[in-house]
């Protein structure tokens, strides 16, 4: 299964990408936030279409408790909207930390301060995604 994964920022929005077989997430690109929320659910449903996935899951982000606040409710409901614009499943997965992991992986990586800012979101979305297969997975296994 192809699925999407979506990490929803005020300023940016991260996208990523399982493979066919829905085994690994890899890091796709990253949506500027515009003026219309409409808008950029409507760029979200395209990409959808030509990544031809069959699922998108979007990052929620839960208070380190693991409560659902202000933020997480706000992604609900946006993640509620984006099921009204594209033809397939919509799911929320916890994206707790998936920033801090994704910049931490970026240092690592020897990226500077303003070449991570460009691709922490989208990095950030494959962690989530990864994270979300990996507990499907496990939930399949015998």
């Amino acid at each position: 299964m192809r699925a999407l994964g979506v990490d929803l920022g005020s300023k940016r929005i991260g996208i990523a990408v399982s493979d066919s077989s829905g085994t690994i997430a890899s890091p796709l690109t990253v949506v500027k936030r515009s003026s219309s929320r409409r808008g950029d659910l409507d760029e979200i449903a395209r990409i959808a279409r030509d990544e031809e996935v069959e699922l998108i899951v979007v990052g929620l982000p839960l208070t380190l408790r693991g409560e659902v606040g202000h933020a997480a409710e706000a992604a609900i409901a946006e993640a509620a909207r984006l099921a009204t614009v594209v033809g397939v499943p919509v799911e929320t997965h916890d994206e707790r930390l998936t920033t801090v992991t994704a910049e931490r992986s970026l240092i690592e990586a020897g990226m500077r301060g303003e070449q991570r800012r460009r691709v922490v979101d989208k990095v950030a979305a494959a962690v989530m995604l990864q994270s979300w297969l990996d507990a499907r997975r496990a939930r399949s296994a015998p």
